[in-house]
């Protein structure tokens, strides 16, 4: 099985990356291959709902790497989705890659596992991972939880390695996404997945 993990911090070795690799180690230990993608070192720009993607073409407002972050992850069992927090939401690289991954997605998410988990120097934390746990929900992802909600805290790179309940919150939540994720290989032959229903939009104003 393949999980990928993005680091959504423009710090490569920061504290956001400290509490993806806790995570990501505690799926390795279950044989579970991690592979993470440092997208918060990139220049990546917004979504603009242009609906060039839908048609099956790729974004023109991708770089060839994005795209290729994409194709990867549209592959892989599960998603890990690491953010910093500056203004109580997911960042700005963050929310731009997310957007564009998720509205060009087709499909594809569907019945992934999905994780988040944000950091930050104090507050923000919880409104930024119910913005990131959004795109799961909606595209009938499946979301483990831990032993509390996805955050640890840490202003300067390092710091999050003294926050213990945080480190506890991180190991927990590898745990049971790894769980998740071979109960779901496990029962896939014995039980088909749901087949997804046509789509209705409704507009309110009309």
């Amino acid at each position: 099985m393949k999980v990928i993990a993005l680091n959504g911090s423009p710090k490569k070795e920061g504290n956001t990356a400290y509490a993806v690799s806790l995570v990501a180690e505690e799926l390795n230990d279950q044989g579970i291959d991690v592979e993470v993608f440092h997208i918060g070192g990139e220049a990546i720009r917004g979504c603009t709902a242009c609906g060039v993607c839908k048609s099956g073409n790729p974004c023109p407002f991708s770089s060839a790497q994005e795209l290729s972050w994409m194709r990867r992850i549209y592959q892989a069992d599960g998603l890990i989705v690491g953010s910093p927090v500056y203004y109580a939401s997911a960042n700005g690289t963050v929310k731009s890659f997310m957007d564009k991954l998720f509205y060009g997605s087709g499909g594809a998410m569907r019945h992934k596992v999905g994780a988040s988990l944000t950091v930050a120097r104090r507050g923000g934390c919880l409104t930024a991972f119910n913005e990131l746990n959004q795109y799961f929900l909606i595209s009938e992802m499946i979301i483990p939880g831990s032993c509390y909600w996805n955050i640890i805290y840490g202003s300067k790179p390092g710091e999050a390695e003294q926050d213990l309940e945080g480190i506890r919150i991180m190991r927990t939540l590898g745990r049971n996404m790894g769980w998740v994720l071979r109960a779901m290989a496990a029962g896939a032959a014995a039980e088909a997945a749901p087949e997804p229903l046509p789509k209705v939009s409704t507009n309110f104003i009309r």
